[in-house]
């Protein structure tokens, strides 16, 4: 758990970083040109940074250990945190854009220097681009350690501080494009309502990011189950076992950002005994954990069809 928090932490930080950066110069570019899309953008890059406050602390509550009043630790608190950012995303990032975009279509607003806008947009692209770079390196890494493909994983992963990074990184690369497609537009045809529009377009993308993280954050809330491949890798462990007859249920929970829960109940062969039972469950526990390092917890239950001798 310490050398995920590790790495998902220095993604957030370095996502955070070119966050408040950009913010600042974005705000200044749209303030001199007077661009609601370049004021947008920077409500944009300012909301991520307050997400990226959150999802800080989103790593370092969902990294306690353990205590008598929470057995199974503390990582369900990064999901309650990461949720809490995702709506800082929606309420900041894309009411402010949304409504701002259609003031300027409804009200017009005359454009002046864009140079500055140009420039700040341009780097912020490259910024963004270096930071999306190290959340997309994270996450093949994690994705090659678990056999599945980067896009899969990046739809079922738990770890929320490196998902949010991700979609963040991704949205304001695609708003910086329609930022720039708005300007160039409302430059080219004298008219303000190219910027509005762009303005509009970038809250209305915040919005869909922000609903997706929701969603997916509330979902592990509730308890989400383990990815099907690993639970499919689970389960061939435990039937590898030569004590195992069967596996009768076997039950997963996300309990935190990569950490995992199994519950089995397992019918042991009829010649197995007492002792023989005990010792398989140990060497299920140990290989499981070798064979999947995020699962924190296993719990296995001999069922009917063996006789315990």
């Amino acid at each position: 758990m310490g050398g995920k928090s590790g790495e998902s932490l220095a993604t957030v930080l370095v996502a955070g970083a070119a966050n408040l950066a950009i913010a600042l110069a974005k705000l200044v570019a749209g303030l001199i040109g007077g661009s609601a899309a370049m004021l947008s953008e920077s409500a944009h890059s300012a909301a991520d940074t307050v997400t990226e406050l959150l999802l800080l602390v989103a790593v370092r509550r969902s990294g306690r250990p353990a205590d008598r009043r929470h057995p199974f630790g503390h990582g369900k608190a990064g999901f309650v945190w990461a949720t809490m950012a995702a709506v800082a995303t929606l309420v900041g990032g894309a009411g402010f854009s949304v409504t701002h975009g259609l003031h300027e279509i409804s009200h017009g607003e005359e454009l002046a220097n864009l140079t500055p806008s140009y420039v700040v947009l341009a780097v912020a692209f490259v910024m963004e681009s270096l930071s999306f770079a190290k959340g997309y390196t994270q996450l093949r890494r994690q994705a090659a350690g678990l056999g599945i493909a980067p896009v899969r994983l990046v739809r079922l992963t738990s770890d929320t501080a490196l998902k949010a990074v991700l979609f963040e990184d991704a949205a304001a690369l695609i708003g910086l494009l329609i930022a720039g497609g708005g300007l160039a537009g409302s430059q080219l045809t004298g008219s303000a309502v190219w910027d509005g529009a762009a303005s509009v377009a970038i809250g209305v993308l915040l919005l869909v990011v922000a609903l997706v993280l929701i969603r997916s954050n509330l979902s592990l809330l509730i308890g989400r189950a383990a990815p099907q491949q690993v639970e499919t890798g689970i389960r061939a462990v435990l039937v590898a076992q030569r004590e195992v007859e069967d596996v009768v249920e076997l039950l997963t929970m996300m309990i935190g950002p990569g950490d995992i829960l199994v519950a089995a109940r397992i019918d042991f062969r009829d010649e197995a005994t007492a002792a023989g039972v005990e010792t398989a469950c140990d060497e299920l526990d140990r290989r499981l954990r070798e064979a999947f390092p995020g699962i924190a917890q296993v719990f296995l239950h001999p069922t009917h069809g063996g006789r315990l001798r």
